[in-house]
């Protein structure tokens, strides 16, 4: 396909990346983990018996983790970059990409909830909540289209037989 055939780079309106923005995703969790662990220090708000919020966090944040490594080995194994600020190769279709469409993000998610019961947070589990609906609403839709545009009858095949989240 020659680059005025592609239509992700021919259209002038359109990005040939899904999130060229300076705001990307893993600083958008890591922020609001840092916002919920700096409210937690100042108000200590314990929502949860420390006999099930450190085993049950601990968990998540080992499924997190597991999640996280996995979906950027099958992206690598397929010869798809994984930033968001670089054009994708391929549509992913196996390992955890078989289940979820964004198994990354859903890891950054378990990730921050894990951390929110593992050091009894409420605060940490209420920051959540923006960075989940700022993926939610802005940055997978916008990926979505990209890929839309970039792999039409592909990435829609996929759309419809793979979650969103899970």
């Amino acid at each position: 396909m020659s680059p005025a055939d592609d239509p992700v780079t021919s259209d002038p309106l359109s990005s040939n990346v899904a999130n060229p923005g300076l705001v990307r995703p893993p600083r958008i969790y890591l922020g609001t983990i840092v916002l919920g662990l700096a409210g937690h220090f100042v108000w200590h708000d314990e929502f949860a018996p420390w006999s099930v919020g450190l085993p049950v966090g601990s968990l998540l944040v080992v499924a997190a983790t597991l999640l996280y490594v996995g979906a950027v080995r099958t992206f690598t194994a397929a010869g798809t970059p994984v930033p968001g600020n670089q054009a994708a190769t391929a549509i992913v279709r196996t390992g955890p990409y078989r289940f979820s469409r964004n198994p990354i993000y859903l890891a950054f998610t378990l990730l921050q909830l894990g951390l929110a019961l593992a050091v009894n947070s409420l605060t940490l589990v209420i920051t959540a909540l923006p960075a989940v609906a700022l993926m939610a609403l802005v940055v997978i839709p916008r990926e979505e289209r990209y890929l839309e545009r970039r792999f039409p009858s592909e990435y829609t095949a996929y759309k419809a037989s793979a979650p969103r989240w899970l």
